[in-house]
């Protein structure tokens, strides 16, 4: 008998144009083809910040997922457009994204993190220690406005190095 093994998950910041224009791509294929969200594209003004940190999901050679985050102010980041391609979501990368997300931001001295969720994934991100906060129209759809606190979530001695483009987190 031949057992399938996992091929697993390795979620980075996006280290160039290339893996930038694979992040947009997949955010494309979930939020404009396959939601209906936006027409067009979802590209906003966070896109163009600098301090805006586009990570990507891997499966191999294949990016499989997404997810943007970007400090509100010293304190508190917002993580946004996870998503996931169709053809991806039984490889299990939501759950390694959202991790790195909020690995990512505790590293760089955040407390807090919110996000506005769609109210399908409510009980995903609550299963990963996040708290609901009521419902709110959020890019013209019903989303949870959600939060985690990352100060006793994340050591310091536990968080990985997430400094700089291209750092990778397995899941």
């Amino acid at each position: 008998m031949t057992r399938s093994v996992a091929r697993p998950v390795v979620c980075a910041v996006a280290a160039d144009a290339a893996e930038r224009a694979e992040h947009h791509r997949v955010r494309r294929a979930v939020f404009v083809d396959e939601q209906g969200i936006f027409a067009g594209d979802d590209l906003d003004s966070h896109d163009a910040r600098d301090d805006v940190l586009h990570v990507v999901a891997r499966v191999g050679d294949d990016v499989v997922g997404t997810v943007r985050l970007f400090p509100l102010d010293g304190r508190t980041w917002q993580g946004d457009r996870l998503a996931v391609l169709g053809t991806a979501r039984t490889a299990g990368a939501g759950a390694p994204l959202v991790r790195f997300a909020v690995a990512t931001a505790a590293t760089r001295g955040g407390r807090r993190m919110v996000a506005h969720v769609q109210p399908a994934n409510q009980r995903f991100f609550e299963r990963l220690g996040w708290t609901a906060h009521g419902t709110e129209d959020y890019a013209g759809r019903p989303h949870v406005f959600m939060t985690i606190e990352l100060a006793d979530g994340v050591r310091d001695d536990q968080a990985p190095v997430l400094d700089e483009p291209g750092t990778q987190l397995g899941g």
